[in-house]
């Protein structure tokens, strides 16, 4: 059964800095050995993740590059911007309005802490239930 994982942002470390979040889960994907996908809202927040990707953890590699060349088939962390077409993988990060696209295993919806932004994941959160996923959701 396909999983959807809500991590709704509260603590002040992510509230302050949502994308490091979205770094300790990549992190926590790699190191478990899955290739991912994290859909970027927009260009320049991919050029964010990527930047953050880099210096979040000193101790930590996680190979990475923003989608769009020969090397995405060999990299583990693959930033989507929208717009870019990919393979599929088994597990998507998912950072935008709409549900993630195409076929996976599981998807991780990160939830601003902000209440106008948390309208979207409640529509998202029905969606995926339709679709027979089973959803979580964690406070983070």
């Amino acid at each position: 059964m396909p999983r959807a994982d809500f991590y709704l942002i509260a603590k002040d470390r992510f509230r302050d800095d949502p994308l490091r979040l979205v770094c300790e889960l990549a992190k926590r994907a790699h190191t478990s050995g899955q290739p991912t996908l994290i859909l970027a809202r927009s260009l320049e927040q991919a050029e964010e993740i990527d930047g953050k990707l880099w210096e979040f953890d000193e101790d930590a590699f996680i190979p990475h590059q923003i989608a769009g060349d020969e090397d995405d088939e060999i990299t583990p962390v693959l930033i989507v911007p929208p717009g870019t077409p990919t393979p599929d993988r088994p597990l998507v990060i998912n950072l935008r309005d709409d549900c993630a696209p195409g076929l996976f295993e599981r998807v991780l919806e990160v939830v601003p802490a902000d209440a106008a932004q948390r309208a979207g994941s409640r529509q998202r959160w029905r969606t995926y239930q339709h679709a027979g996923f089973e959803v979580q959701k964690h406070d983070m």
